[in-house]
């Protein structure tokens, strides 16, 4: 690793990281501790390599104070699946945690994950042993370590979704930090005397911030590849994959007023054959592991390291560490970055079933119970759900004689059909925000649909309903629901208030850019009625409005196209 300056420098998460003994840290005696709701103040860092975030309420955040209460803490929970894929059993488990010790609803992250969210601190244990029950783990779904691995959750577009869905889980799996304290803290087992802890690859002080991976299949970027650390484009050819293009340098998020921050879309530096990515993929880990700034955090996710050597220092390092060099990208082409609806018959001849789920908030509402539905589905069901990485659902591999029956429950509690199922909304994504999330600005789940109501409105007028436009909505510039990919895109400033971004890509491969800032629902109305209005009237032949946007000025292009080294 290379040596920092000075040890003092380094931030305050590497110095509670050097010192936790491997991960464990005090959690222990936190989670016994009857005074507080909360974990100790190192301990509420620790706690996300083993999945899980403390939070509170903030709708009781005044209330509890004038109460001279504290914050009523609770913790979310991410469970871990690799390419978003869960057996029935499991999905019951989820279900039934939710309403155990969760706020009754389940959460499908932007990366092919679950979350529970409102769990108290007596509820952790319980909680996380239950998901490990049915083979799934929460370990390493947040922390300074590689996070889950997204794929293309569609086997019925391809021969070698399988092949793909088993190297993501292989991925997955082998990035796992070797720690026992996950084993020792949640699931009671006994570390073993005399044996010391061994992190090949994460060391003594794992990465210098998060890590992402994700692996698409041409031509669907339904998982946005060019927005992780390290992202893999399946190339194919004769129905087989030979091989991977390599991009690095992805990841959205920036912090207001700070210009070294800023989203990034990663960059297609070369191509290795399948047999040897996984050592590519280490390589660049352990690249970031020694060069990542340890010292800011702000500045330390890979895209800075990147930027700061250059990205030819960084193909060089990366190559001269194999041994060899990339080959020269292959091509490839992305349509869309969206989901298609719907059945679909696969090419093994099962069915496949994507189902909306707005903001991928999975709960009853009257005359939509979409959870009721899916537990129902699952008890009868022989096949699998996968999560998208645009937080919908895919009921899979649907034997035949069990789709008439799927399709009855569907129809039963008004699920097949979303009411409100518009272009402009099933091209829709929002972060969790308030008001659960510490770090929202403004509100984004529980606000967008409402917006997209009036903005529907505007796309009737136009003759418009039913197509797409990708919008995105984030209560804080991290970017969760990776709004600077959004054709239209939002990031919360303040309660009621939203910076508004156009001209991003329909397949996620151009960032959007700021078109004006502070907007109120009203001013956000005023501002976009004349540009769609214009689109309708104005668009060229199968052009998208993020396309359109450009061609007429009314944003420039983004300062930070993808590089494609050739």
């Amino acid at each position: 690793m290379e040596k920092q300056s000075n040890y003092k420098e380094l931030s305050e998460d590497e110095h509670i990281k050097d010192k936790s003994d491997y991960l464990r840290g005090s959690i222990k005696d936190s989670l016994k501790n009857p005074l507080t709701g909360a974990l100790f103040p190192d301990d509420v860092k620790l706690i996300k390599y083993h999945g899980s975030y403390q939070q509170y309420d903030r709708d009781l955040e005044s209330e509890r104070k004038q109460k001279k209460l504290e914050p009523l803490y609770q913790f979310m929970v991410r469970v871990r699946a690799a390419g978003g894929v869960t057996t029935p059993r499991q999905w019951l488990v989820l279900d039934e945690l939710s309403e155990l010790y969760g706020n009754d609803t389940l959460k499908l992250t932007t990366r092919q994950s679950f979350q529970f969210h409102g769990i108290l601190k007596r509820n952790l244990k319980p909680t996380i042993q239950k998901v490990n029950e049915v083979l799934l783990s929460t370990l390493a779904t947040c922390g300074d370590v590689n996070r889950n691995v997204m794929c293309n959750p569609n086997p019925y577009q391809s021969h070698i979704h399988e092949e793909v869905y088993q190297f993501a889980k292989e991925i997955s799996d082998y990035f796992l930090p070797k720690t026992t304290a996950y084993h020792e803290i949640w699931l009671e087992k006994e570390k073993v005397a005399g044996t010391p802890d061994f992190e090949p690859l994460y060391q003594h002080n794992y990465l210098p911030r998060k890590f992402k991976i994700a692996i698409a299949i041409p031509p669907k970027n339904d998982i946005d590849v060019f927005a992780n650390d390290l992202g893999l484009i399946a190339i194919e050819e004769n129905n087989n994959v030979i091989g991977y293009n390599i991009c690095v340098g992805g990841g959205l998020g920036s912090t207001f007023g700070v210009q070294e921050t800023y989203p990034r879309l990663a960059d297609v530096i070369g191509f290795s054959p399948k047999e040897k990515v996984f050592e590519v993929a280490e390589t660049v880990i352990a690249i970031q592991r020694d060069y990542g700034n340890r010292s800011e955090r702000k500045l330390s996710r890979l895209k800075h390291t990147i930027d700061d050597r250059g990205l030819e220092w960084f193909v060089g390092e990366l190559q001269n560490r194999l041994g060899w060099n990339l080959a020269k990208p292959k091509s490839y082409r992305f349509r869309s970055n969206g989901d298609e609806y719907g059945w679909q018959k696969g090419i093994n001849n099962k069915w496949f079933y994507t189902l909306f789920v707005e903001h991928g908030r999975v709960r009853d509402e009257n005359g939509y119970e979409l959870k009721k539905a899916l537990r129902e589905i699952a008890k009868i069901h022989t096949g699998d759900f996968r999560l998208t990485g645009n937080q919908n659902l895919i009921i899979g591999n649907i034997e035949e004689d069990k789709k008439q029956v799927i399709e009855a429950i569907l129809e039963e509690y008004a699920v097949g059909n979303h009411p409100k199922l518009t272009g402009l909304r099933k091209s829709s994504m929002a972060c969790v925000a308030l008001n659960t999330c510490g770090l929202a600005f403004a509100e984004a789940e529980r606000y967008l649909p409402s917006l997209i109501d009036k903005l529907e409105v505007i796309m009737r007028n136009n003759g418009l309903d039913n197509d797409e436009i990708n919008i995105r909505m984030t209560g804080c510039p991290n970017n969760c629901a990776r709004s600077s990919l959004g054709e239209i895109g939002f990031v919360g400033r303040a309660i009621g208030r939203y910076n508004m971004y156009l001209g991003a890509s329909h397949n996620g491969d151009r960032l959007n850019t700021l078109y004006k800032e502070m907007l109120s629902e009203e001013n956000i109305l005023m501002e976009l009625e004349p540009i769609i209005t214009a689109y309708a009237k104005e668009r060229l032949g199968g052009e998208y409005f993020g396309d359109f946007v450009i061609r007429k000025k009314i944003v420039e292009p983004t300062q930070r196209p993808i590089r494609i080294l050739n």
